[in-house]
């Protein structure tokens, strides 16, 4: 798949003056997207099949991190993941421009008209309110992201997948309903290592890590955006919540 070659001279400037301050990038994001940057949009691919080893060798830093800041990328919408495999990763690079997280928040605040939209859905910080942090509950449906254990409103929290720490953003694509033992136990630990830990426990069957696993990708991806209502067709407060679509709205009184 292929598209015109860009101005490699504007894309640059855009890269250093907008999109690394702005959702910030440390130096191993900078230099794993400037690596796929080049191999796949300066050449005039859209779409890049890659494997960790060959990204770690070509961006100079270890494996592991090639790996977790694909992760960061791919939840700061700079990479779109289309497909991973025991042969490698295919991704989509975005241009700094394309990336949403990158443009001027046009949000403004408050508890009413939270989301006004699919194309604001990427900027909504969605710890910024009651009513933005129940509908990530509702989408694990009354279950830890982690464990899969049912859980109630007394003991559950949000977690971050990738921390804080390491830059991780408040959006739909890092945020997660826990337990509040899961969420402890894994600390600043990378989702995937602490899901892995689970199943060494026997916290998870085989078949419950492969969809863990699954489950992470989809959410980096933005394959698992929260379930919204609009007034005609409010969230419902008991029991497990219908999907909707990411255009729809929801406002506090709702909640």
């Amino acid at each position: 798949m292929k598209n015109k070659k860009p101005d490699t001279t504007q894309i640059w400037k855009q890269f250093e003056d907008v999109l690394v301050p702005r959702l910030p990038l440390t130096v191993t994001d900078r230099a794993i997207y400037s690596h796929l940057l080049r191999h796949s949009r300066l050449e005039g691919k859209l779409r890049l099949p890659f494997t960790i080893p060959w990204l770690a060798r070509g961006a100079r830093v270890s494996v592991g991190s090639a790996r977790e800041a694909v992760r960061r990328l791919v939840a700061k919408g700079a990479l779109r993941l289309v497909e991973r495999s025991r042969q490698g990763h295919v991704v989509d690079v975005r241009l700094p421009e394309e990336i949403r997280a990158a443009r001027p928040s046009r949000i403004a605040g408050g508890e009413a008209a939270l989301l006004p939209g699919a194309g604001s859905l990427e900027e909504t910080d969605f710890l910024k309110t009651k009513a933005l942090r129940q509908t990530i509950h509702l989408r694990e449906r009354g279950s830890c992201f982690y464990c899969l254990r049912r859980v109630n409103t007394r003991v559950r929290c949000l977690d971050h997948v990738l921390p804080r720490v390491h830059s991780g953003r408040n959006s739909y694509r890092n945020l997660v309903s826990s337990c509040v033992e899961c969420n402890s136990k894994k600390g600043e630990k990378p989702a995937e290592d602490f899901l892995r830990g689970l199943y060494r426990r026997r916290r998870l069957t085989d078949a419950e890590l492969t969809a863990r696993l699954r489950a992470l990708d989809d959410l980096a991806s933005g394959k698992l955006p929260p379930p919204l209502a609009t007034s005609a067709n409010p969230l419902p407060r008991k029991g497990r919540p219908a999907l909707h679509s990411a255009a729809s709205y929801v406002t506090s009184k709702q909640i």
